[in-house]
């Protein structure tokens, strides 16, 4: 098997042509502001009307829909926090780790993922970052077998925060983070 591509860049998460999108997502599933809010834009309505009929969840889980107008197959819905709510390491790493999982499940062989949490639930991009390589790095172990991950991020700073954070973890059996 080929060894993943794990892909950091700055730019824009709904212009990404992959398998799947991850939204930073709250547990009633609606997509409000934030990333939520890009991806309904630009989604259309069909991915909220699937989020009502699936949501909500439990914090920490995470669901799958199709991905209505964007250049995806589906958006896996992270459940980082309640409506209105904050995101804590435990949820966060949970619900990643359900992401996974799910696309897993579904096939995904590429898949584009956000600072999930960093928005307004207000969680620390370095520790997101680390949270975020760790559930990956599980996943991989686990026998995951993708292609490529991509984590889009806004801004140089958060960049940088993942590139150390996955330097960090990846450097010994998957290279360095690109």
């Amino acid at each position: 098997m080929d060894a993943t591509r794990i892909v950091i860049i700055s730019g824009d998460l709904v212009e990404q042509e992959v398998d799947a999108i991850v939204n930073a997502a709250n547990n009633n599933l609606q997509l409000g502001g934030g990333v939520a809010g890009a991806i309904r834009r630009a989604g259309g309505p069909s991915i909220q009307d699937e989020c009502d009929a699936h949501g909500p969840v439990n914090v920490g889980e995470a669901a799958i829909t199709r991905a209505g107008k964007l250049h995806a197959r589906y958006v896996i819905h992270a459940a980082s926090m309640e409506l209105g709510g904050r995101t804590s390491r435990a949820s966060l790493k949970s619900s990643m780790d359900h992401v996974f999982r799910l696309a897993q499940e579904n096939h995904v062989k590429s898949i584009a993922v956000p600072a999930v949490g960093t928005g307004i639930a207000g969680f620390p991009i370095d520790e997101c970052a680390r949270v975020m390589a760790e559930s990956l790095n599980n996943s991989l172990s686990e026998g995951w077998q993708v292609n490529e991950v991509r984590f889009v991020l806004f801004g140089e700073d958060s960049k940088l925060a993942f590139e150390a954070a996955f330097w960090h973890v990846f450097r010994p059996s998957h290279g360095p983070a690109a």
